[in-house]
């Protein structure tokens, strides 16, 4: 385990998180459904997710005990900013959606270990969720226009994006819930 971090206050941040993203898209549908047709194939935000994902990426190695590994350590170091250079001058198709997926699968990192082994059934509702990041994550990694599509599908009807939006605030809510009672 890399992270050694508390249950409830993983919760509760991503309880918070959630109902914030989704109170957004439920007081700004508009607005959010412009910036997300955008997002795909954004070169600004796939730069910067991409950012975040290099430091993250580079700060897990470096505090990370790799064990056997830990030769590999100082090479894997050098090559994190040459790849995230490489990535920005030549992926230039769907960058956002890849850096996304990447982001999903180091933001599920840190639920899985705030869980790992804790009593309260309840905190499944976070393993949900880091599984889910990290499957839809691969998938955008390796097929990044599905995101498009996915947002295109979500779109196509008001009860779509509704049901979308208030099963994310719900989540969200019983999520937040759970961590402020048994975590």
């Amino acid at each position: 385990m890399t992270y050694h971090l508390d249950l409830r206050l993983v919760g509760i941040v991503m309880g918070l998180l959630l109902l914030v993203a989704h109170g957004f898209a439920a007081l700004q549908p508009v607005y959010i459904q412009q910036w997300l047709k955008q997002l795909p194939r954004s070169r600004f935000w796939g730069m910067a997710i991409l950012g975040v994902d290099a430091v993250w990426g580079w700060l897990l190695v470096y505090f990370l005990d790799m064990g056997e590994f830990s030769a590999f350590q100082r090479p894997v170091l050098v090559l994190i900013p040459i790849a995230y250079y490489l990535c920005i001058r030549y992926v230039e198709e769907f960058l956002a959606v890849r850096a996304l997926g990447i982001f999903c699968l180091l933001a599920a990192e840190p639920l899985l270990c705030a869980a790992f082994l804790k009593p309260p059934t309840s905190r499944l509702l976070l393993v949900v969720l880091a599984y889910a990041w990290i499957v839809i994550g691969m998938v955008w990694i390796a097929i990044p226009y599905v995101l498009r599509d996915q947002i295109q599908w979500l779109q196509k009807s008001v009860l779509r994006w509704w049901s979308a939006v208030v099963g994310g605030l719900v989540y969200g809510m019983l999520i937040l819930v759970a961590a402020l009672l048994w975590y």
